[in-house]
């Protein structure tokens, strides 16, 4: 891949598990810099990781970008990396697999640019990584915090 047009660090947070939970997703593109966060009442850590991606991906106006995306998530980036979420998908999430609402949403965005998943050591010394941390952990944390609809109606928890 080409030198990335836009770069991308994400993080999850889930303040019990399940249990409230945020994103912090950091985009970079030359000398711009946007910074996502949000928060949800009850939701799972691989979940909010996963929405942390899927974020970033929805913010981009453009398509056939070359992105680079960091995350310091083995379930994200070995999905992807490793070719399970395709093999998950022909299967229809056969056997259990989870997030399978996420994971379509996010195939459907990852179609239209060129990623590449680096996977980072955790709370660490990446810097947007522990700032992506940061902002996870505070939206989760948060008094504004949505229904993570997908989660909650599989739980048949939705109010």
């Amino acid at each position: 891949m080409n030198s990335p047009d836009v770069i991308i660090y994400t993080d999850g947070s889930s303040l019990g598990n399940p249990g409230p939970g945020g994103f912090g997703t950091i985009l970079l593109s030359g000398k711009k810099k946007k910074e996502l966060a949000q928060g949800f009442r009850f939701t799972t850590n691989n979940r909010m990781e996963l929405m942390a991606v899927i974020a970033g991906l929805e913010e981009l106006k453009k398509e056939n970008l070359h992105v680079a995306i960091y995350s310091d998530s083995k379930y994200v980036v070995d999905a992807v990396a490793k070719g399970w979420l395709s093999k998950w998908i022909a299967s229809d999430f056969k056997g259990g697999k989870k997030n399978k609402d996420l994971w379509l949403r996010f195939s459907h965005l990852s179609k239209k640019n060129q990623l590449r998943f680096h996977w980072v050591k955790g709370h660490s010394t990446n810097m947007y990584n522990n700032h992506c941390d940061e902002l996870a952990t505070s939206a989760a944390a948060g008094k504004h915090l949505i229904i993570d609809v997908g989660y909650e109606d599989l739980k048949g928890i939705l109010l």
